[in-house]
């Protein structure tokens, strides 16, 4: 199966600070790709980024596309520089895109899911996407684990993202019952499930 690509990963961070007019929140844009590798995997059976997720009190987050986010030392030289390209960070909490998207790394599927939750979500406050990703079984099943302070972070299983919840956002994710079993087979067969919990 694909790895995780980081150049995919600094385009989607970039995606969003321009839709947001050049600058963004890394908590508001974790979120929006949260949702949008949510949505992609529901409808197409995989991730766009292939991140590994983990829950944390804030919700769910890519934690490879984070370290870009952060610009952290976790970070190669290579990634590094890619990523200084196409942004940079103007306060602790957000980030500017300093380049223009190259839309070339992402299929056409990639790109509508990210324009729909664009959409339908990037109105809200980073808090209160924060929120609203509370909802979800990918997070819940770690709250009481969180609240109880075991550990700041669960890493997080994507069969876990086909899940409905009886709280979904105005009803977004109302995918029928037969095509969530057809993109999650579609999901298993390509094997996905390489390292997740």
């Amino acid at each position: 199966m694909l790895g995780f690509n980081y150049k995919k990963a600094v385009q989607a961070l970039n995606f969003f600070a321009i839709k947001g007019g050049g600058e963004i929140n890394k908590m508001k844009a974790l979120k929006l790709i949260w949702l949008s590798d949510r949505l992609h995997l529901r409808k197409f059976g995989r991730p766009i980024l292939n991140d590994t997720y983990f829950a944390l009190n804030y919700g769910p987050v890519a934690s490879n596309t984070k370290d870009l986010a952060e610009n952290t030392d976790f970070l190669t030289s290579e990634e590094k520089e890619y990523r200084n390209h196409y942004l940079e960070n103007t306060t602790h909490y957000n980030y500017i895109s300093k380049s223009s998207l190259d839309q070339f790394v992402f299929s056409s599927s990639d790109l509508e899911a990210m324009q729909t939750i664009y959409d339908k979500f990037a109105h809200l406050s980073e808090f209160k996407l924060s929120e609203i990703s509370h909802l979800y079984p990918e997070w819940k099943k770690f709250e009481s684990y969180l609240n109880s302070k075991t550990s700041s972070r669960f890493e997080m299983n994507y069969e876990d993202f086909f899940e409905n919840t009886d709280n979904d956002y105005n009803n977004f994710f109302n995918d029928t019952e037969e095509s969530l079993n057809l993109s999650k087979e579609v999901f298993l067969e390509n094997g996905y499930l390489y390292h997740l919990v």
